[in-house]
């Protein structure tokens, strides 16, 4: 039996090696996103700056790891079979969660995360005791923690959103977008007074509860409080004068000095996010392998009220492996995009689409606006346009954002989450400077009316992923620990066998996702660039791929919907709808990203162009319909059992499309490869097939004036040749349209 458990327990220990990779992660985004969104320095240079801080403070970490062990379960009341069956399921959910929300590329809480997990699996068991009786839910339950968390998660949203948008405005309206002309007599205090918040978190978030930390010098740090922070600006502030004099950037300075302190804080605190679970069923396996106890359901847990005794070699070991994970973690660049995206300064790529909400909100905050526009002085609003005004952004190539903004960002959410600390409120790290972000941005003037739609969907989507973590670690938790403890060590095994073939599948399906995102590369070098002449090449490129893309998905699906309506196939069928769906969202983004593309052309060269580009999105758009107009009624046809087509009809569509798919691979080809030497052949190719189907659709006419005939069978055929037919015809347009624009 305790070789079974030894098991278990290096199984818990690779998911907390794992839960480091894509923890990690996740919450790159909190310290990175600053840096990053502002091209602070290279990539390479700010993912150093933060592993330093991510080893140090792992390092160091004063091995938070009791709330692991009895801060939300009451360990006194659970035998180590129970908390086997806790610690496994919490793990096992812990790191399918976060693993699925890095392939979206959705920020979430770890905290959270683990948190309700450990909620979820102990109520599962709890639930069996309350059954035999004798105990209540609060002997068994910390439910304070829970209430706690749920409580910090609105107090984060919400407070961190106003403060950035407050202290984000009045920073804009101190130094301009043109912030270089303003810099002579607010840096040296704003440079000051940022350290000085940055000391103050590193003390209090940082190394307030590393192992280093006696008790002495905390009191010691507590009772000169004042001191230490009047001293600490007094010195900063004159640095700062100095380093300006000296032609540095300031405000360099501040975010690489907040990323480094911002990292090490949450690898400090966030760490028994990711291996307290593990290290808490290590210390478990160890006391009951000592006591010498063989029933594992007769031995209770009441060594995990005692303080951890974490070794240092573990939070060691840990640091590295978060260390690596920095710089080797593909979906932690993707989850950092989703948040730069969202509070980018320019229209970028709108990852996000409209929503109903976030489109009466924003016509709300319109309204309200117009209305107190009128009792604000034109002289007032003059003065503050010209401090907003963006066109004197100084943004270089790849910056989302300015170092004013990223500046602030780094600083406001360090100081929301000593305040929070301060004050004994849970707040997420995640929650706050991602919320910090959302509000500057806001304050920025970023979100036009022409981006605020889709960044408030964005900011929805985030908030609402937030709760339902919550709700899918207890309900997943909830679910495994039960499996495990009326499953025992079979349900175990299998539980196991269950997370390797899901993360492996997420894995896949991710590798899978970032091929087909590949030509978002070319968008954002699109973007990025300056010259007139590289924008052209980069938009053409662009433009063949979603072309011919967009070629070969209507070969794919159209054959897939005529093989689905001869073989009765529904599953094809849906398939094929689902697809169109997704293509028609795809296709809506694609098209936006050309027009900006347009826009960074020569206008004379735009003009040219203009009507060829726009005839290939027209073309492109009518592909899409015409597979909707086609798949429905061949879904709804097959999808009530209705007859089907007879051989005579089935003999007479199959050679068609055959053809019509042929015709298609060439046109894609020459579309991706600009070589359309063979384009003339392909149309006349095409015309023939439109005149040939013409003639069999009015042959198909006559046949529905026989009273023999299924009228449904009949007009869906009519309807599928019709369809066929305009799908050859808008092939050619794309076809003629992409010639005349590539050349």
């Amino acid at each position: 039996m305790d070789l079974i458990y030894l098991g278990i327990l290096i199984f818990l220990f690779v998911l907390a090696t794992f839960d480091l990779f894509v923890g990690v992660a996740n919450d790159a985004v909190n310290f990175l996103s600053p840096a990053v969104g502002a091209r602070t320095a290279k990539f390479r240079a700010i993912l150093l700056v933060a592993a330093v801080g991510i080893f140090i403070g792992a390092a160091t970490s004063s091995g938070m790891m009791d709330i692991a062990r009895h801060g939300i379960l009451n360990p006194s009341m659970y035998s180590f079979e129970q908390v086997m069956c806790i610690f496994l399921a919490v793990a096992a959910t812990d790191v399918i969660l976060m693993d699925i929300f890095n392939m979206l590329g959705m920020p979430t809480s770890t905290t959270v995360s683990m948190v309700f997990g450990l909620l979820g699996g102990s109520t599962a068991l709890a639930m069996i005791k309350l059954i035999k009786g004798g105990v209540t839910y609060a002997e068994l339950i910390n439910t304070d923690k829970a209430l706690s968390v749920i409580l910090g998660i609105f107090l984060s949203v919400a407070i961190a959103f106003v403060f950035g948008y407050l202290v984000m405005w009045i920073s804009r309206v101190v130094f301009t977008f043109n912030y270089r002309r303003h810099l002579r007599w607010t840096i040296a205090l704003f440079g000051g007074v940022s350290v000085t918040s940055i000391m103050y978190f590193l003390l209090v978030s940082g190394l307030g509860q590393a192992r280093f930390m006696t008790g002495e010098l905390r009191d010691w740090i507590a009772d000169n409080q004042m001191a230490i922070l009047v001293g600490c600006f007094i010195v900063s502030t004159v640095l700062m004068e100095v380093l300006h004099l000296l032609r540095v950037n300031i405000f360099k300075v501040i975010v690489m000095f907040g990323t480094f302190a911002l990292a090490m804080a949450f690898a400090g605190n966030d760490l028994v996010n990711f291996i307290g679970v593990s290290l808490a069923g290590l210390e478990s396996y160890q006391d009951y392998v000592a006591s010498g106890v063989g029933d594992p359901s007769a031995y209770m847990m009441d060594a995990l009220l005692l303080p951890s005794t974490t070794s240092t070699w573990f939070l060691v070991a840990a640091g590295m492996i978060m260390t690596i994970a920095i710089f080797t973690s593909k979906k932690a660049r993707k989850v950092i995009d989703t948040s730069v995206n969202l509070s980018r300064q320019d229209e970028g790529d709108e990852v996000f689409s409209s929503s109903r909400i976030a489109r009466r909100m924003v016509r709300n905050v319109l309204n309200a606006t117009s209305v107190a526009n009128r009792y604000v002085p034109a002289r007032v609003k003059s003065w503050l346009n010209t401090r907003f005004n963006t066109d004197e952004a100084i943004l270089q190539e790849g910056m989302a954002f300015d170092l004013v903004r990223a500046s602030v960002n780094l600083v406001l959410a360090g100081l929301l989450i000593v305040v929070g600390t301060s004050l004994q409120l849970p707040l997420s790290t995640t929650y706050v400077t991602f919320m910090v972000a959302m509000g500057s941005s806001l304050a920025d003037r970023a979100w036009g009316r022409e981006t605020a739609v889709y960044r408030i969907t964005g900011v929805i989507t985030v908030i609402g992923g937030w709760f339902v973590t919550a709700g899918a670690a207890f309900i997943i938790s909830f679910l495994i620990s039960s499996l495990n403890y009326f499953g025992g060590i079979i349900a175990m095994v299998l539980v196991m066998m269950a997370v390797v073939a899901v993360l492996i599948n997420n894995n896949r399906k991710f590798k899978k996702k970032q091929e087909e995102e590949s030509i978002d590369v070319l968008f954002r070098q699109l973007v990025r660039t300056h010259d007139k002449k590289e924008a052209w090449q980069l938009l053409v490129e662009h433009v063949r791929q979603t072309q011919s893309g967009m070629v070969k998905f209507a070969r794919e699906q159209f054959g897939r919907m005529v093989e689905g309506l001869i073989g009765e196939d529904i599953k094809a069928l849906r398939h094929a709808a689902e697809a169109v769906d997704d293509e028609k969202a795809m296709w809506k983004r694609y098209r936006r990203k050309e027009i900006i593309g347009m826009r960074k052309i020569d206008y004379l060269q735009a003009v040219e162009k203009n009507t060829w580009f726009h005839l290939g999105c027209n073309s492109c758009s009518q592909i899409i319909y015409c597979l909707k107009r086609m798949v429905e009624p061949c879904l709804e046809h097959v999808d009530n059992n209705f007859n089907p087509l007879p051989k005579e009809y089935v003999e007479e569509l199959r050679p068609f499309c055959a053809e019509v798919m042929t015709m298609m691979d060439k046109v894609s080809l020459m579309i991706v490869s600009g070589d359309f030497t063979g384009a003339d052949e392909v149309l006349v190719y095409g015309n023939a097939l439109k005149s040939q189907l013409s003639a069999v659709r009015h042959n198909q006419q006559d046949r529905i004036q026989r009273e023999d005939s299924n009228i449904k069978v009949d007009l869906l055929y009519l309807s599928t040749l019709q369809e066929t037919q305009e799908l050859i015809s808008v092939t050619r347009h794309l076809l003629r349209a992409s010639r005349r624009f590539q050349e």
